[in-house]
């Protein structure tokens, strides 16, 4: 099972001015990389919209990814809206009390699917979370848009880090099995461990900021994916860089 991940795409209404960046371009070069690739499944990890999520937005979108015709399923950032996301990509069944999340079996691993629209996860959330891996025999991966560990990116950490993460990392220790964690948002490449624990962050196809900085900077241009194969037992993960569009 090969899935490619993007994240933090940042689409901007028509002719909206996205930080000096060709949003859209960006996207649909790396579409057509993906259409190349032929994975058996992609995931957008969030920030779908640029600042506030929009209909239209998340209509062409729809659009793009339904003409590649490969099955795709995406998890809500903080620049989206939840409901609107799902209505949007026919997901409502996925809905409870307006937060999107749930599971799915890819390949031989169960794929819990989470919403951190709001910077934390709700307790509806993490009381599922935790009767999901008790029920789940064998291997179990996490995507959510916000890492659940502190990542050493001292803007994101010190500013937009998830809210919650010690209630969600108190969960997933106590499971003890190994878990790969997939996440955006940091608009870096980084990884980080903790006990069972492994974050994985994919880098933005908007840009990407820099790593050592206090304060926001951006780094470069540059615009990514993650490939990661699956097997019984295993996974692996790399990324892919490609150059980015301005405006």
């Amino acid at each position: 099972m090969r899935i490619i991940l993007i994240t933090d795409l940042h689409i901007g209404k028509e002719r909206e001015d996205t930080y000096g960046i060709d949003v859209r371009q960006n996207f649909l070069d790396i579409k057509a990389a993906i259409q190349a690739a032929a994975p058996d499944h992609i995931i957008i990890a969030g920030d779908l919209c640029y600042m506030e999520a929009e209909e239209g937005v998340y209509q062409w979108i729809k659009t793009e990814m339904d003409a590649l015709d490969i099955p795709y399923d995406m998890i809500v950032g903080n620049h989206d809206d939840s409901t609107l996301l799902a209505h949007a990509f026919g997901r409502e069944k996925y809905l409870q009390e307006g937060v999107l999340f749930y599971e799915k079996q890819l390949g031989d691993w169960t794929c819990l699917f989470l919403d951190t629209a709001v910077k934390s996860l709700s307790d509806i959330q993490l009381e599922w979370l935790d009767t999901q891996l008790q029920q789940t025999k064998g291997n179990v991966m996490l995507f959510m848009h916000h890492p659940p560990l502190l990542m050493e990116v001292p803007f994101m950490d010190n500013k937009h880090a998830l809210d919650n993460r010690e209630a969600v990392q108190e969960i997933l220790l106590r499971d003890g099995r190994p878990i790969p964690v997939f996440s955006g948002h940091y608009h870096v490449e980084k990884t980080a461990c903790k006990g069972n624990i492994t974050v994985q962050i994919t880098p933005a196809c908007f840009f990407q900021i820099g790593q050592q900085k206090e304060e926001f900077e951006v780094d470069h241009t540059r615009i990514a994916y993650r490939e990661i194969t699956l097997t019984k037992d295993t996974w692996r993960s790399t990324v892919r860089y490609f150059e980015g569009n301005k405006l």
